[in-house]
């Protein structure tokens, strides 16, 4: 049978999928009746001839335009997500979209589309149905039991996040000291958030709460809740684990095997690794007000954070009783870059220099030792003067002026001989800063921990680049003399 035009009309107009064709401008030749009927167009005639941003249906048409001049070079597109605004509503769609030959040319495209926002708002619905805590979990603890008996749930949780609100968390330790049961409090931050909020959106932003916030309420199961303080900072009272060795078999278990504090998260586009930063300490055994134990929580926060995020740490009097919290919080990086100046201006040589200022950055970035590869590409250690490993592959990092790896690992296949010393040395984590100027290598400066994982923060980079650059200058003058 041959293909009427009153065929092909019959067939097209009774499709329930939007329907379009457009010439190799763009512009449209033609649609169907289930896409007059979605834009609530009585006639085609309002949109031939014209493109998308002509019609102004998309808040940032370039993707959309994109797609379409890629399917005009001969590539097709399938199954594609987007949004567009309807009689000022905007709507989630699935996009398919081919080019138009006629022989071997291009003449325009055809392509068709499905309205799923409804079937979107369905499945939000139902995985907001899958709350965090109901009125059956919450009840089983005594508080709680009492608290739903004159407030409704909703009053009760994040509505975000649906964990614990930060005022029922807090009246709830409250209500355990008053009872004197035992129960460990930590507050967990989470690392970075602003730049994922930043970089991915701040819905991207909520996922990640979400997902934190499930996964570690979930963990801890009936031994305890889980609160939001406020903005990216959550409370954790448990109930169970309430001895130091319990304690470090929880949070180790959190960070190294249940992928609860450590996580990758998905995002609509792609996915980001996240980390947080987790304090604690216990009642009665550490405070016995509440005053006492936020402070003594809040001071072990700043500890992890001190000792570059991604880590937790647990309160013990013996360690941590005379650590005042001022000294953990950072200092304007300008003091601590005069600081830097000061110490590394007492010694004579190179090695003495880096001796003077070593203590400070023991203390500034929690590592135990400096290293420095020469001009000649051997390792060299400030502690360790017979130290001569050879790291000639350092180069292979690429003319960066600053390298940072969380794990070593990543360079293994790239610059084997670094990777062997750096891990000869017990290093997982570390920074890597070249001294030059230019094209011009004099060396580079390195500093690393055993712990992998750990978050540089900018602050750091800034003060180990100054040093870079003090090493840089008594380098130049030390060659004019």
């Amino acid at each position: 049978m041959n293909m009427t035009v009153e065929l092909f009309d019959s067939i097209i107009n009774t499709s329930q999928d939007c329907v379009f064709w457009k010439d190799s401008e763009r512009r449209f030749l033609g649609v169907n009746q289930a896409f007059l009927d979605f834009y609530g167009f009585e006639s085609a005639d309002v949109l031939i001839g014209k493109t998308d941003e002509d019609m102004g249906w998309h808040n940032d048409p370039e993707p959309y335009k994109q797609d379409e001049l890629r399917v005009l070079k001969g590539r097709s597109t399938y199954k594609v997500h987007g949004k567009c605004i309807v009689r000022g509503e905007e709507r989630d769609i699935i996009a398919s979209k081919r080019p138009l030959y006629e022989g071997d040319k291009i003449v325009g495209l055809v392509g068709s589309f499905v309205d799923i926002t409804d079937v979107l708002r369905r499945q939000k619905r139902s995985e907001d149905q899958q709350a965090v805590y109901t009125v059956e979990k919450l009840r089983r603890i005594h508080f709680f039991d009492k608290l739903l008996d004159e407030t409704p749930l909703d009053e009760v949780l994040d509505p975000l996040t649906g964990i614990i609100s930060r005022m029922y968390a807090i009246n709830f330790v409250h209500s355990l000291i008053s009872s004197g049961t035992p129960f460990t409090f930590a507050i967990i931050d989470l690392d970075n958030f602003k730049y994922i909020n930043d970089t991915f959106g701040h819905e991207a932003g909520d996922t990640v709460l979400k997902a934190v916030t499930g996964s570690l309420a979930g963990k801890l199961g009936e031994n305890g809740i889980v609160g939001r303080f406020g903005g990216d900072e959550l409370l954790m009272i448990d109930i169970r684990d309430t001895e130091l060795s319990a304690k470090q078999g929880f949070f180790k278990d959190l960070y190294e095997n249940s992928g609860v504090l450590r996580q990758d998260v998905s995002l609509d586009s792609g996915s980001t690794f996240v980390t947080c930063t987790a304090g604690c300490a216990s009642f009665p055994e550490d405070a016995e007000n509440y005053s006492d134990l936020f402070a003594l929580t809040d001071k072990m926060l700043y500890l992890g954070k001190n000792k570059g995020r991604n880590c937790y740490a647990i309160y013990r009097a013996d360690k941590h009783r005379d650590i005042e919290i001022k000294k953990l919080v950072k200092h304007n990086i300008y003091d601590d870059m005069i600081k830097l100046q000061k110490l590394f201006e007492r010694g004579n040589t190179l090695r003495q220099k880096m001796r003077s200022v070593l203590t400070f950055l023991t203390d500034f970035l929690q590592i135990p030792d400096l290293y420095f590869a020469d001009s000649e590409n051997r390792l060299r250690s400030v502690t360790d003067e017979q130290l001569a490993l050879d790291v000639s592959d350092i180069t292979e990092l690429g003319g960066e002026d600053l390298y940072t790896s969380s794990d070593i690992s990543e360079i293994e296949k790239k610059c084997p001989l670094l990777y062997d010393a750096l891990k000869s040395r017990g290093l997982s984590s570390v920074m890597i800063i070249r001294t030059g100027s230019g094209e011009v290598t004099d060396g580079y400066l390195i500093c690393g921990v055993k712990r992998r994982f750990r978050i540089w923060q900018e602050n750091e980079c800034a003060v180990l680049y100054f040093l870079s650059n003090l090493i840089r200058g008594y380098l130049l003058l030390s060659e004019k003399h």
